[in-house]
């Protein structure tokens, strides 16, 4: 029979995919006696069947009511009794960290005759009885009931007024109960459950209904998590931080997750629950000044956070609770860090003989590494600084203000840079977070939901910068010096700093990007960086090109590691002043004035081959023959029109509109294009080989790989490939000839096609636009949002590789043409071999090497690195 709760002593942190993360790691810190409250967690299975059928799967509740009936013996109490009640919380918790997006209920157990006995326990203290009780209703009826939580918020700060929650007092919070009680009844046409059991039973269904929340799914897409997970729920007895002073709740790091610096970071909030903390409704004081509050809860939790690093090997994300001096750890898990903790956590554990340096390359990720060279502010700049708050997530982003998320993605999708300025955030702001280059919040810390959920993004954020006075109401805040910043105009903020700039501020390379451009290791980020990357390059069995056109290109590509060039695009050898060339090709009236053209275009042709050549010394380089239609280099068909009808045209003009009626084709990329144009314009792709090829005499050592594109069938290759051969055998020069595979029909004929080629290069772009069926210049804008809102899929396949049709096409073309020739080289050169996941796929399925653009080097490199580790372990497994 299956089992679906599980009591925190019967599980351990390997079973978040059965008890998701916060279960999982509640079990771990009980088994390692740490002070856990009692609790139990009902599974993800459970929830995964709720979602599916509707209701609860058999044996649930008798499950439920067992655990809950064992955990009041162990407390001595009963959930919701009248004169000494059990409270319980009930919690979210998946396998993946979405912190905030899922739903909480806490002080489950409260009605109006068990407030007073938990006023009892408390020593008498009403006011904190009073104060639970108003935080169930108000966060049971917005989270279970689905009731407007500004309609709680703004009963609570009409009676605040200017005070702090903590000034209000009992009778003034039992006031508020009766009001909060009140809403209840009018939205919703009933009282609020009395019932412990029944406040319980709907929390865990709220729980379960949040997995599909639209924050939630939004978060999901955002970070990639797979959307059939569902969620564990955990039921925990309640301890308070809100008893008074000698209480309170916290969020702490083993290591600064801004930084990796090792030291006490966090924050703190005396006389508070835990909700509090995150929501930024007070500030909190740095996790330092506990130890003049409490020593001793102080001592233990350094002691505790201590052995839950060197137990998870991890940096640490703690949330405890004080209650009247006792410490509780209510959750744990391995903390999001930013890009630059990531590396330098990582070579720290080594060093500390924590993990080896083969973990730390599993450890950080190329997006990680991507968001390292993003660039920074000019420190030579002129800046006007006018506040300054808690560096929550580096980097620099400039943009314009905006006060709420709608508005972020509204010109964000006009193409606009913004930057999202609010008091707090709340997961309710996700949309408007990932629209935004940077978030600004006037409240909260490091720990604080904007800066949790920033860091995981990677983006640029600064919390807590209470010099400024933010009015959502008029759209505008104030900073010192009655300065005014309102919608619409230009900040600059910095996450490594926590400074905040008015005006636009100048951006620079990242120090990572001057490493890889040469300069030597100087600071412990730079040094963690080039420790992996070394490591990483090692071990990793696939190359690394790069996608390549010119000198300039190249020279950095192999500054940044490039092992060659993977795509040569010829075809942007043909714009600028070229351009005329290519009219006289087009206008041609016969063999002589065609040829004449293309002897025109070849020695410029053959001196941009030479100056790639002498820029890889030595390196192989694969050259695409030349691949748009012809039409794409020529005047537009509209405007040529339009100055013949009006009479401003030469005669040239005129001659030009008649061959660009005759090359207009309805749909180009499926057109005269690729191989089919060097098949039907003689001469011109003998006349790219013949520069090649003399290119590569007057150039030692250099290695050309010809590349033929857009074959469907092996005799198309083999028409060209012997028109080359010839010429290459001519001028006594060696070079590999090859094809794209980038129509669904090569990759299925590869085994044919490999008879006539010596490697293949995959254009996963066009083949990813013929096997969906679909334009990529046409649809990203037209549907893809909409697709990805509907999960269609979770990327975009121009982004990330489509493994099961794209993917598929690309296995089959290696199984079979290797089987064909064996010593067949094979390679990736779309926009996908820069994609980390793409990349592990590219290793998967046998590939010798991936090419990007040259600012995806490393990334690449980091990834095929990463790649191989992940095959050991697979293999181990």
């Amino acid at each position: 029979m299956a089992k679906y709760v599980y009591d925190f002593t019967e599980g351990n942190k390997d079973l978040k995919d059965l008890l998701g993360g916060k279960g999982a790691n509640l079990a771990e810190m009980t088994n390692l006696g740490l002070p856990v409250p009692p609790g139990f967690t009902i599974t993800s299975e459970a929830c995964r069947h709720y979602l599916a059928e509707g209701a609860v799967p058999d044996g649930l509740e008798r499950e439920v009511a067992e655990h809950l009936t064992a955990m009041e013996k162990r407390m001595g109490k009963t959930l919701g009794q009248a004169d000494d009640p059990l409270l319980v919380s009930v919690r979210s918790g998946a396998k993946f960290s979405m912190p905030g997006m899922m739903e909480t209920v806490l002080n489950i157990g409260l009605n109006d005759e068990s407030v007073h006995g938990l006023a009892k326990q408390a020593g008498g203290n009403d006011r904190f009885a009073w104060d639970s009780y108003r935080r169930l209703i108000q966060m049971f009826g917005k989270t279970v009931l689905d009731i407007d939580g500004e309609l709680f918020e703004h009963a609570l700060e009409s009676l605040k007024g200017d005070r702090q929650d903590t000034d209000l007092g009992a009778a003034e919070l039992q006031g508020l109960v009766e009001t909060f009680k009140g809403i209840v009844r009018d939205q919703t046409g009933k009282d609020f459950p009395a019932d412990p059991r029944e406040q319980m039973r709907l929390a865990v269904m709220a729980v379960f209904d949040s997995w599909n929340a639209p924050r939630a799914i939004l978060y999901r897409r955002q970070e990639r998590i797979p959307a059939d997970l569902g969620t564990a729920v955990n039921i925990v007895a309640m301890v308070f931080g809100n008893v008074g002073n000698d209480s309170g709740t916290g969020v702490a790091f083993t290591r600064d997750p801004g930084s990796g610096q090792q030291g006490i970071y966090g924050d703190y909030l005396q006389n508070a629950q835990g909700e509090d903390v995150v929501a930024g409704i007070r500030n909190t004081i740095p996790l330092q000044e506990l130890e003049r509050l409490d020593k001793s809860s102080y001592d233990e939790l350094l002691r505790i956070m201590e052995t839950l690093e060197n137990h998870y090997r991890d940096l640490c994300d703690i949330e405890f609770t004080i209650e009247r001096g006792k410490l509780w750890m209510l959750q744990t898990r391995v903390g999001k860090r930013t890009a630059a903790a990531a590396f330098c956590i990582a070579t720290q554990l080594v060093d500390q003989g924590l993990i080896t340096l083969d973990e730390a390359v599993t450890r950080v990720t190329g997006d990680q590494l991507a968001q390292l060279m993003f660039p920074r502010f000019d420190s030579g700049t002129e800046k006007k600084k006018i506040a300054k708050g808690m560096n929550a997530s580096p980097g620099a982003a400039v943009g314009k203000v905006v006060f709420s998320s709608e508005r972020a993605v509204e010109l964000a999708g006009q193409g606009e840079d913004v930057i999202l300025v609010r008091r707090e955030t709340n997961p309710d702001d996700l949309s408007g977070m990932i629209a935004a280059r940077g978030i600004l919040t006037s409240r909260g810390g490091k720990t604080s939901h904007a800066a949790v959920v920033a860091r995981g993004m990677g983006k640029t954020c600064v919390c807590g910068a209470e010099e400024l006075e933010v009015s959502i109401g008029e759209r505008r805040f104030t900073a010192p010096g009655d300065i005014v910043v309102n919608e619409g105009d230009l900040i600059s903020i910095d996450g490594t700093t926590g400074e905040v700039f008015l005006g636009e501020v100048p951006v620079v390379d990242s120090a990572v990007v001057e490493y890889f451009e040469g300069r030597e290791p100087d600071d412990d980020l730079v040094r963690a960086v080039d420790r992996i990357m070394r490591r990483a390059d090692e071990v990793r069995r696939l190359g690394v090109r790069a996608n390549a056109d010119t000198p300039d290109d190249a020279a950095r590509a192999r500054r940044f590691g490039g092992e060659g060039i993977g795509l040569c695009r010829t075809e942007h050898m043909f714009l600028g002043e070229r351009r005329q060339l290519v009219e006289d090709l087009v206008l041609a009236s016969g063999d002589e004035e065609r040829q004449a053209a293309l002897d025109a275009l070849e020695p410029l042709q053959k001196a941009d081959f030479v100056g790639i050549f002498q820029a890889m010394e030595g390196q192989p380089v694969t050259v695409r023959l030349i691949d748009p239609p012809l039409h794409e280099f020529l005047p537009d068909l509209t405007d040529l029109s339009v100055k013949v009808a009006t009479g401003d045209a030469t005669d040239k003009d005129r001659k030009l509109l008649v061959a660009v009626k005759r090359l207009h084709e309805q749909n180009p990329m499926l057109g005269l294009r690729g191989v089919r144009l060097g098949l039907v314009i003689p001469g011109l792709f003998a006349m790219q080989v013949r520069a090649i090829a003399q290119a590569a005499k007057e150039v030692p050592g250099a290695k050309p790989e010809i590349m033929i594109p857009l074959v469907a069938a092996v005799q198309e290759l083999e028409a060209v490939r012997e028109e080359a051969a010839g010429i290459l055998a001519d001028l006594g020069v060696e070079a590999l000839i090859g094809t794209m595979i980038e129509t669904p029909r090569a990759a299925l004929t590869a085994g044919q096609v490999a008879e006539a080629a010596q490697f293949f290069s995959f254009g996963t772009n066009d083949l990813t636009q013929m096997t969906w069926g679909f334009s990529r210049d046409d649809v990203e804008a037209a549907f893809f949002s909409r697709y990805l809102e509907l999960g269609m899929f979770g990327v975009s396949p121009f982004e990330t590789l489509d493994r099961d049709g794209v993917g598929r096409l690309v296995t089959i073309a290696v199984e079979e043409g290797r089987a064909a020739r064996p010593d067949l080289k094979l390679g990736i050169c779309g926009e996908h071999g820069g994609d980390p996941d793409s990349v592990h796929f590219c290793h998967q399925a046998g590939l010798d090497y991936v090419s990007c653009s040259p600012f995806r080097i490393p990334v690449a490199r980091l990834e095929a690195g990463r790649a191989a580790f992940a095959e050991c372990d697979s293999d181990t497994r």
